[in-house]
C-alpha cells in the first residue's frame, strides 16, 4: 500500500465512522427527566463536584512515518501499520481537559525502486521501527453540534503536549541485511492532534482522531540521511476508539455540558423566576422604607420619622428633634441696664451658669449672664472654652454626659445670639474639679455649673 492509497483509506474510514457516530448521536432520544441542556440537575455555577470528570479510553488505528502536513522523509514510500493506545483524561472544565496517553505500534517505510544513501555513503532499502510512547496533553473543545434537543452530541477538539518515545529502529540495507539497533532510543516528542467525539450515551463516547508526533532526534528510521531528510523525523497516528466516563449515572459528564443551554434553563426555571420576583418585592419594600425615612414634610431638615415638632413654619431654626430653638435674645436691653446699673453688668459676663439637678436646660436667670458674655465675645472677637461640670449624684459616666450637655446648651444659646460657633470650644469634666462640698445640698448646687474661660 503506497502513501496515497493510505491517505484515501484513512479518510474513507474516518468519514464512515463519523457518519455512524452522527447518526447515533442524532437519534439518541432526549431524556425527559432532564433539562434541555441534557445535564440533569447540574447548574452553571454549581462547581465540578456535580459532574463526572474522569474517563478512560482505548483506541486502535494506523501509524505512518509521514504526516498530512507534509515534509521530507528519508524513505519516500510510507507503509501503514498497526497502532494502539490507552488514554486517561480529567475534564477540568467543559472546554478543557488534561489527558495522559500511552501508545505503541510499528512504523514502516521503504525506498521504492531505489535506495536511500546515508551520510557515510551506505545504501538502504527499507526500515521497520517498533515504538512505545507516553505523553501529557491539553485538550481543548473548539466546537460542538447539539442538534435538536440542545444537548451536545458531537464535540470537535484539538490537543497538544509533550512526552517521551522509546523505539528500536531496524533498517535493512540494499543487500537485504538487517541492521537492528542494539539499544532502545529515547527521545522527546511533541504530539499535536485534532479529532471529533460522538456521544453514544451519557458515559460512552466514540472518539476519532489524528495526531502528528514530532521527535527531537534523527534516529526514527535508523538511517542518518542527508539534509533535509535528517531533520524531519516525525510520524502520525490516525485512530478510532471508545471512551468511558466513570462516576454515578445520576451525574452528567462535564465534557458534554452546554453552559449556554444550562443558563437558559436556569433563567427560565419557574422556581427561580418566583424567587426573583420575591426578591424584587423585598427590594421594593426596602426602597419604600428608605424613602419614608428620608421624607421631610415641613422642610426643616429633620425627617418625619424623627421630627417631634412637625409642620414647623418654613425658615424656622430647629434642633436635632425638629423643635424650634429659642429665638436670639436682644441683648441691647441688658446692655442698657448694665450701663444704668454700673459695674453689675461687667460682673455678670463670664460668670458661672448654674443648672437644676440632673438637667441641662438653661434657667431664665442665666440669660443676662449669657447675653453679656455674648456681647463681649462679639465685640472683642475673642474665643472661649465652655467647661461643663456636675455634682456627685449618679454614676461618673452619666455625670460626664450631663456635663457635656450643659456646656452644649450654653454654646447653643451663644451661637443663636450671634457668636461664631468656631469661637466656642466645649469640654465636659463630669463630677471632677468640684468648687464646693458635694456632701451638702448647697455645695452640690454650686457644682452644677458651666464655667467660661476667655481666650
Amino acid at each position: 500500500m503506497n502513501y496515497s492509497t493510505l491517505k484515501k483509506t484513512v479518510v474513507l474510514s474516518f468519514v464512515s465512522l463519523m457518519a455512524v457516530g452522527m447518526a447515533k448521536a442524532q437519534t439518541t432520544p432526549a431524556d425527559s427527566s432532564k433539562t434541555s441542556s441534557g445535564t440533569g440537575t447540574a447548574k452553571v455555577f454549581g462547581g465540578a463536584s456535580q459532574y463526572n470528570t474522569f474517563s478512560i479510553g482505548i483506541n486502535i488505528g494506523a501509524t505512518s512515518p509521514s504526516v498530512f502536513t507534509g515534509g521530507a522523509n528519508p524513505f519516500p514510500k510510507s507503509k501503514a501499520d498497526l497502532g494502539y493506545g490507552l488514554s486517561l483524561r480529567d475534564q477540568l472544565s467543559h472546554a478543557f481537559s488534561l489527558q495522559l496517553d500511552a501508545h505503541g505500534g510499528t512504523l514502516k517505510g521503504d525506498a521504492g525502486s531505489g535506495t536511500v544513501t546515508d551520510l557515510k555513503g551506505m545504501k538502504w532499502s527499507s526500515f521497520s521501527t517498533k515504538f512505545w510512547s507516553g505523553s501529557l496533553s491539553g485538550v481543548i473543545n473548539v466546537g460542538n453540534v447539539s442538534f435538536l434537543h440542545r444537548a451536545n452530541a458531537v464535540n470537535f477538539y484539538v490537543s497538544g503536549g509533550a512526552g517521551l518515545a522509546f523505539y528500536k529502529p531496524d533498517p535493512i540495507d540494499a543487500n537485504g541485511v538487517d541492521h537492528n539497533y542494539n539499544k532502545t532510543v529515547k527521545e522527546l516528542i511533541v504530539p499535536i492532534g485534532a479529532g471529533v467525539k460522538f456521544k453514544l450515551s451519557d458515559q460512552l463516547d466514540l472518539n476519532l482522531g489524528y495526531t502528528e508526533n514530532f521527535t527531537d532526534g534523527i534516529n526514527l528510521s535508523g538511517v542518518h540521511a542527508a539534509f533535509p531528510q535528517a531533520i524531519t523525523n516525525k510520524y502520525s497516528y490516525g485512530y478510532a476508539g471508545l471512551e468511558y466516563t466513570f462516576g454515578p449515572k445520576s451525574k452528567p459528564s462535564l465534557e458534554w455540558a452546554n453552559p449556554v443551554a444550562m443558563m437558559y434553563d436556569e433563567l427560565y426555571d419557574a422556581a427561580l423566576r418566583q424567587e426573583v420576583e420575591a426578591l424584587k418585592g423585598r427590594v421594593a419594600n426596602v426602597e419604600t422604607a428608605v424613602n419614608g425615612l428620608k421624607k421631610d414634610s415641613d422642610g426643616d431638615g429633620v425627617s418625619d420619622q424623627f421630627d417631634k415638632c412637625p409642620n414647623t413654619p418654613a425658615g424656622t431654626v430647629v434642633d436635632g428633634s425638629g423643635c424650634p430653638l429659642p429665638p436670639p435674645v436682644d441683648t441691647s436691653l441688658f446692655m442698657r441696664k448694665g450701663q444704668i446699673s454700673g459695674p453689675a453688668t461687667s460682673a455678670a459676663a463670664y460668670s458661672n451658669i448654674q443648672f437644676e439637678f440632673d438637667s441641662s436646660v438653661l434657667k431664665t436667670s442665666s440669660y443676662p449672664i449669657l447675653d453679656a458674655t455674648s456681647a463681649d465675645l462679639r465685640s472683642s472677637g475673642a474665643s472661649a472654652e465652655l467647661d461643663g461640670y456636675a455634682s456627685s449624684e449618679g454614676t461618673a459616666a452619666h455625670n460626664m454626659r450631663l456635663s457635656k450637655d450643659r456646656a452644649n446648651s450654653v454654646k447653643t444659646y451663644l451661637v443663636n445670639s450671634g457668636v461664631p460657633a468656631k469661637k466656642l470650644k466645649v469640654k465636659g469634666f463630669g463630677e471632677t474639679h468640684p468648687i464646693a462640698d458635694n456632701s451638702t445640698e448647697a455645695g452640690r448646687i454650686a457644682n452644677r455649673r458651666v464655667e467660661f474661660h476667655k481666650k
